[in-house]
């Protein structure tokens, strides 16, 4: 049974993760993103990032809240395509915003606080994207998954970058923390244990 649900799941995740983006470029070309396409567009692929960037933390919760390993087979799927959504997102700014003239865009990377927290996140975000290959998990054994947990910080960084472009207290970047909180509260070792324990029973 599970067998036959793996390759769906992975269907459905590869789905989930290219429909926003398929949205977005439908409507950028045929003026459906209102009188600030450029904007939308970057904001629209920065939350995309986000949200993918936190659900790429789900699968290892679910399996050590419940024990089911399925979703971890969606991971690095989900990890891969934020990614894919933070480089669009830096794009879209690089280039649709500045038109890449490294006059005024330098300066606007490392003006403040919220493009330093975003371009540290990618900078983090980048090793684990090249890394995230069958053959890389091999060659690294356990420093793998040593590795990975940069994800934590880089996620962390992804949604103080996402708060502070906001001059005042939003609902979303605030559920997005405390979303991302409750997932990595889960790892640490004594609510693991914990976890554990109240499965066996």
């Amino acid at each position: 049974m599970a067998a036959h649900k793996l390759p769906r799941l992975k269907i459905a995740a590869h789905a989930a993760a290219l429909t926003p983006l398929a949205v977005l470029a439908f409507q950028y070309w045929h003026g459906g993103l209102g009188p600030d396409a450029v904007g939308e567009t970057i904001r629209r692929t920065g939350r995309y990032a986000i949200v993918l960037l936190i659900l790429s933390l789900v699968p290892t919760a679910v399996k050590l809240i419940t024990g089911s390993g399925l979703l971890l087979k969606i991971r690095r799927i989900l990890g891969l395509y934020a990614f894919g959504y933070v480089i669009l997102h830096l794009v879209a700014f690089a280039w649709l915003d500045y038109g890449l003239d490294l006059q005024f865009l330098l300066p606007a990377l490392v003006s403040g606080r919220r493009t330093l927290a975003g371009l540290s996140s990618l900078v983090l975000l980048v090793p684990l994207a090249i890394t995230s290959t069958t053959w890389w998990i091999r060659r690294l054994g356990k420093n793998w998954g040593r590795l990975h947990r940069l994800t934590y910080v880089a996620s962390a960084l992804a949604v103080l970058h996402y708060a502070w472009t906001f001059k005042e207290w939003r609902v979303a970047p605030t559920a997005a923390g405390v979303i991302l909180l409750l997932l990595l509260a889960v790892r640490l070792p004594p609510v693991a244990g914990l976890l554990a324990r109240w499965r066996g029973r």
